[in-house]
């Protein structure tokens, strides 16, 4: 909506504007960790809010309203849904909205122990249709072939990586074709890294590992692009 539009792009400008001062006095190089910090603000600003401040975490998201309305749909046909994010605090808002409308659904981040059980109650309960996983969580392993459809919330700038997570419900075993959705902010950085991702790969997977390493490659020019 154009609360949440008029807040990131309020948040971008203040984040070229103190980029902009910082590679001109101390060059791109020595200012690679500034450039990751902004991008992640940004690609968190891009789908909640309350991502960046905790006390706006009621605020209206475009990217979530979307998703409940998709949800309510597909759950109400009877598909069983796989909801990938990289952000669990994106999760946890999203779970108190489902918690909200009374929907039961399975969870599972890199701190989950029973994994195993979790996944047997979404493949097996059919009352349980709705899996949310966090993406860094969810790449190996997992057997999810009752799910028929994926939403994948935030682009995961390595495609072999979100490529592994709609995997997840195509493994041997799976019957019926899978619908697979990537939700990206329009006019932010989401697109902008996508764009990255076609162009030099390499440097949008180290955007979101935070490797400086291969961050060695960014160039004024990409920090303008990425921000502009």
């Amino acid at each position: 909506g154009d609360q949440q539009r008029k807040a990131y792009d309020d948040l971008r400008q203040h984040y070229r504007n103190e980029l902009t001062t910082r590679i001109g006095q101390q060059g791109i190089g020595r200012s690679r960790i500034a450039v990751l910090e902004a991008l992640l603000r940004l690609r968190q600003a891009a789908c909640h809010p309350g991502l960046i401040d905790a006390n706006r975490i009621d605020d209206p998201s475009t990217k979530l309203d979307t998703l409940l309305e998709q949800l309510d749909e597909v759950l109400d046909e009877g598909h069983k849904v796989l909801v990938f994010s990289q952000f669990t605090s994106f999760l946890a808002i999203l779970r108190r909205k489902l918690d909200e409308r009374g929907r039961t659904y399975e969870y599972l981040d890199g701190k989950t122990t029973d994994r195993q059980s979790r996944v047997e109650r979404f493949q097996e309960d059919s009352d349980c249709r709705l899996f949310l996983v966090s993406l860094k969580a969810g790449g190996q392993g997992l057997n999810l072939t009752a799910a028929d459809y994926v939403y994948i919330l935030d682009p995961w700038w390595n495609p072999a990586v979100e490529a592994q997570a709609i995997d997840r419900a195509h493994r041997i075993g799976q019957t019926r074709p899978v619908f697979a959705y990537r939700l990206i902010a329009r006019n932010t950085v989401e697109e902008k890294i996508l764009a990255l991702q076609d162009q030099k790969r390499e440097l949008a997977a180290s955007i979101i590992s935070a490797d400086t390493g291969i961050l060695s490659g960014l160039t004024t020019e990409d920090v303008e692009m990425l921000l502009s």
